[in-house]
């Protein structure tokens, strides 16, 4: 049995299926140069000739130089009673010049009768017709066995002789599709083992879809039964529930099964990327996605924590650097002071030689959190609560007032009144909208004694309503993050309004700017 399993990235054509997703050109091409850096096998570009941006993709495909993978154009089988020579689809396969040629076929004597309307036999001519024609081409060709395990239980032989025309034909891989997601494991082990020994000169390949939460399983037990060759999705994206996602299914492989997918040393790659093609995909991350989320080894419980920081091991399945992640631990009501302890660290901080400081922060910041109060994703807030402990926050300024209201042509304006040292600023300012001008208003007071804060931007702003059973009474959260082009940072302000709110959240902003910014010069 093969140690290295084939990588087959099909996050350009079938992860483009999904609800929600629509790839650009030059979209489809940085995540193209990703996955390559990543260090995939093959990387499935779309098909040629189904649409425009699909044929400009490959065009300019074939002037991208890959360092690892090898590009693949998928298309199907020629037409009923045609030629596959003459086949508008099997040209444009040709016409990508790529060097791999991915076809699918029917498995499935439903589907040959329902969705083909054609004879079983003239199936098999038409996969065997295709890919001898893509092969006498200098194709190197892949055959998709579609709806292969359905169509495998409903008449296994027909199945097997689908399979059997495709290799005769000269396809070096034959990957067995679960396209409508519902195998189970067990089921996809049990058919790829009879595969692969009725074809022992043909390498075995699975193509999972999730629609029974089952592909990653699905994939994982392929490999185990033989098979070499795994189709996948960066995060799992595709038609309905998605595709077998290979940010879980690379690092089982290779962390778990021992299997190598990667060249040596790109496994830790595979945090960055999964991240990357969210971002160019403009896709929220899966916080909680298995192996690269942010959540995946994140700890809050206080037993785990204290247990995590003796051996990581205690509470995590892998270390995660091996994937490019890395250990968080979470500051909340559910903490104990080892969660204190980890977090300060990250910011240079020691609390394990001032013990009472730590439990007079622990027990401020759960009573914070009674009201409302949330701190894991709200770094920069608790940063400047951990210095108060310390004794070691500074105040720059002193808030003292402030006030907003809507104009009578609708524009809002703000007025703040602050202490700097012994001067008194009042200054006022238009915005956007009134908690822009709140901002707007503080920054002005401001500049002039501390010109730095022109460096800082608002670039993220979040509200949550606490208790909406409460109606115009309930309380609000505020989240802001802002950046100085170098960094980011994120505080929380909690009121019975919005504005009162962004108010304490934008003071911890630009407090926590000035204390790093100041800090680091000094």
């Amino acid at each position: 049995m093969s140690n290295l399993i084939e990588i087959y990235d099909t996050t350009l054509r079938d992860g483009a299926q999904g609800e929600g997703l629509a790839y650009s050109v030059e979209d489809k091409i940085k995540i193209a140069r990703a996955l390559d850096e990543l260090g995939v096998a093959f990387i499935e570009g779309g098909w040629p000739g189904a649409n425009p941006k699909d044929v400009e993709f490959f065009e300019r495909a074939k002037s991208i130089k890959l360092e690892s993978a090898l590009f693949a154009a998928f298309g199907s089988t020629r037409r009923t009673n045609g030629i596959a020579a003459d086949d508008a689809v099997v040209q444009g396969l040709l016409a990508a010049e790529t060097p791999i040629v991915t076809i699918f076929g029917k498995s499935w004597d439903f589907h040959v009768d329902v969705a083909l309307k054609t004879t079983l036999d003239e199936n098999l001519r038409m996969i065997a017709d295709t890919v001898s024609h893509l092969k006498s081409q200098g194709r190197r060709v892949f055959y998709d066995a579609e709806h292969f395990f359905d169509g495998f239980k409903a008449n296994s032989e027909y199945a097997l002789d689908t399979l059997n025309a495709a290799v005769k034909a000269g396809a070096e891989t034959l990957i067995l599709c679960d396209t409508n997601g519902g195998a189970l494991p067990e089921r996809i082990a049990e058919t790829v083992d009879i595969v692969r020994n009725r074809f022992p000169n043909a390498k075995i390949g699975i193509h999972a879809h999730n629609d029974g939460e089952l592909a990653v399983a699905n994939s994982l037990a392929a490999v185990e039964a033989g098979a070499t060759h795994v189709q996948g999705v960066i995060n799992g994206y595709g038609e309905r529930c998605g595709n077998a996602n290979l940010a879980s299914i690379i690092p089982n492989l290779e962390i778990k099964m021992d299997r190598r997918c990667l060249p040596e040393g790109k496994l830790k790659l595979l945090t960055h990327t999964s991240r990357y093609i969210n971002d160019v995909a403009n896709l929220v991350p899966n916080d909680r996605a298995a192996f690269v989320g942010r959540s995946a080894f994140a700890h809050k419980g206080g037993i785990h924590v204290s247990a995590v920081m003796k051996a990581k091991s205690t509470y995590e399945h892998i270390d995660p650097e091996l994937v490019g992640n890395e250990t968080r631990v979470l500051v909340s009501d559910q903490s104990g002071v080892s969660n204190i302890n980890f977090a300060a660290k990250d910011f240079g901080e020691d609390f394990q030689k001032n013990p009472e400081a730590g439990r007079r922060l622990l027990k401020e910041l759960k009573e914070l959190e009674h009201q409302g109060y949330s701190f894991e994703e709200a770094d920069a807030s608790f940063h400047l609560r951990a210095l108060g402990a310390l004794s070691k926050r500074k105040y720059f300024f002193e808030p003292l007032e402030y006030r907003v209201w809507i104009g009578s042509a609708g524009e809002p304006e703000a007025v703040v009144r602050v202490k700097v040292g012994d001067e008194m600023m009042h200054t006022a300012s238009l915005g956007d909208g009134p908690v822009h001008a709140l901002d707007q208003a503080l920054r002005k007071a401001l500049r002039e004694h501390y010109p730095v804060i022109e460096r800082f931007h608002l670039i993220d702003f979040k509200v949550r309503i606490l208790d909406g059973e409460h109606a115009t009474a309930a309380k609000t959260r505020v989240h802001i993050e802002t950046s100085d082009g170098d960094r980011s940072w994120n505080t929380v302000g909690v009121a019975e309004n919005i504005i009162a709110a962004s108010w304490q959240a934008i003071l911890e902003s630009i407090e926590y700017g000035l204390q790093t910014i100041i800090h680091e010069s000094n």
